[in-house]
């Protein structure tokens, strides 16, 4: 494994982290995220036939990575590298020719936006355990149900829905939708204020006896849960690139304020325990960079072990709460000031163990590969 950069890329990851430092970020959340689009932000994985850039994941998620260490937005970041990973790569993979010539060139230029629609009131880590339904009517499907806790439901224009579609077939009787959010009987409810990534719209989607075309299924009906796990194992590896680069902003601006900040007539890094938290946060930021570098050029080669992807979303996810807290420790009374990203990054983080299945789930996971060996 070879994790140098060949000049191209570190030119591009230069350019992307003086993007990302210039955003404005009181600006219309809408135009913050078409501004994104039109720098490449979602079309860096994807086919130049669509729109996008056709990068490798190695280039990719060193450009995430340096996006998220010049934006502070973390939710910002989040939403863009679920879409791209979570949404757009199941697209690519499932998707029929119409569906991809018609939905991918407009959510990489940024038309449209998608959400994600999985989680239930009664299914979180259980997926598959959703009571969502889509039953057959001819050429077309009634959908009803509701989807809790969703990244972007109020402001998306297309749903990407899962669904039972024979309850009698367990994990085998869910498919999934690619769905028109202006559909009569879909619902997008108004954005919920939470405590992390809360630039991120966040909400429900309901769904009372919406027909739907049997066109707008992605994928076989019954190949829900392969399509489920294939967009989980894109998120888990991926999804937290931007989060690492927030662990590098991190521990660059600690390191400065350690050597800065005089306390007793010496910087607070001569003191120990000020010195050792910084090693240590030096330490999770590396070894979580290597864990997403390795995710990267295992897919870039064609190596897909789901073992992998819960061990880098369970490593960088730790590691980065765990950096957020440090952080919080070495600015002190700073860190508490509304407003100041060091504040935002400790509940952004807490965030980055729940979703996409949390460390619990994660742990479990890694268990169950290695009893099973």
């Amino acid at each position: 494994m070879d994790f140098s950069l060949p000049p191209a890329t570190q030119e591009l990851g230069a350019a992307t982290y003086a993007f990302a430092k210039g955003l404005d970020l009181t600006a219309d959340w809408r135009k913050l995220w078409q501004a994104c689009a039109d720098h490449g932000m979602l079309g860096l994985t994807m086919p130049a036939r669509y729109g996008g850039a056709g990068y490798d994941c190695q280039t990719a998620i060193h450009i995430l990575h340096e996006f998220g260490r010049g934006c502070p937005d973390n939710g910002l970041a989040l939403g863009l590298s679920a879409q791209l990973w979570s949404m757009q790569m199941p697209i690519l993979s499932f998707g029929s020719e119409g569906q991809k010539n018609s939905l991918l060139p407009a959510l990489i230029g940024g038309e449209i936006l998608c959400a994600h629609g999985v989680t239930e009131a009664g299914s979180g880590s259980d997926a598959m355990g959703l009571q969502t339904s889509a039953i057959a009517d001819g050429d077309a499907y009634i959908l009803t149900g509701s989807k809790e806790w969703i990244g972007m439901a109020p402001a998306c224009d297309l749903a990407f829905v899962f669904a039972k579609t024979n309850p009698d077939h367990g994990a085998w009787g869910i498919s999934a939708f690619l769905i028109d959010a202006d559909t009569v009987g879909l619902t997008r409810g108004s954005h919920k204020a939470k405590a992390g990534s809360d630039t991120l719209p966040f909400g429900t989607l309901t769904f009372k006896e919406c027909r739907i075309d049997k066109s707008t299924r992605l994928g076989p009906e019954g190949g829900g849960q392969s399509i489920f796990i294939a967009s989980l194992d894109w998120e888990r590896r991926f999804i937290l690139a931007t989060h690492v680069g927030a662990m590098k902003r991190q521990l660059e601006d600690c390191i400065a304020y350690g050597r800065d900040r005089q306390v007793f007539g010496a910087p607070i890094d001569a003191n120990q325990s000020v010195s050792n938290r910084l090693a240590d946060m030096r330490l999770r930021y590396e070894t979580s960079l290597l864990m997403l570098q390795k995710a990267a050029w295992a897919s870039d080669n064609g190596e897909n072990d789901p073992t992998l992807a819960a061990l880098t979303k369970l490593h960088i996810s730790e590691s980065f709460l765990a950096n957020s807290v440090d952080a919080a420790r070495t600015f002190a009374a700073k860190s508490m000031m509304l407003g100041a990203y060091v504040n935002t990054d400790l509940p952004d983080a807490v965030g980055s163990i729940i979703y996409g299945g949390t460390s619990d789930i994660q742990r479990q996971i890694i268990a169950k590969m290695q009893r099973n060996s």
